[in-house]
């Protein structure tokens, strides 16, 4: 199994889910990413769900000026972007038990 096409389909969700409690800039949700695993997690595809995100309306933006160079854009979950998350979680639930059923994991 290609690891980078399994996190194309979980990248919307790990970038909702890291979003869930904090407003970040796009640099520092890429190391928060790859801090909690995803290492292999190309810049681009992080900006790309980013923007592709706040196009269908689940997050919010801020440009923030920033001490140490330009103004940075800050982003965070509003009620859309909470409420996709919970489907999104809610999914997750729902194919890692049918997998662990499949692969007999269930004590794990």
């Amino acid at each position: 199994m290609d690891p980078t096409q399994v996190l194309k389909g979980l990248l919307d969700t790990a970038v909702l889910g890291a979003l869930k409690d904090n407003r970040t800039y796009g640099y520092d949700l890429v190391r928060q990413l790859r801090d909690q695993g995803f290492s292999d997690i190309a810049d681009a595809s992080v900006y790309g769900t980013l923007r592709r995100l706040y196009r269908a309306g689940l997050l919010t933006s801020e440009i923030v000026d920033s001490e140490a160079g330009p103004p940075r854009k800050y982003y965070s979950l509003n009620r859309a972007g909470v409420s996709q998350l919970e489907r999104s979680v809610k999914t997750w639930d729902e194919i890692t038990g049918t997998m662990d059923r499949i692969l007999d994991r269930e004590d794990r």
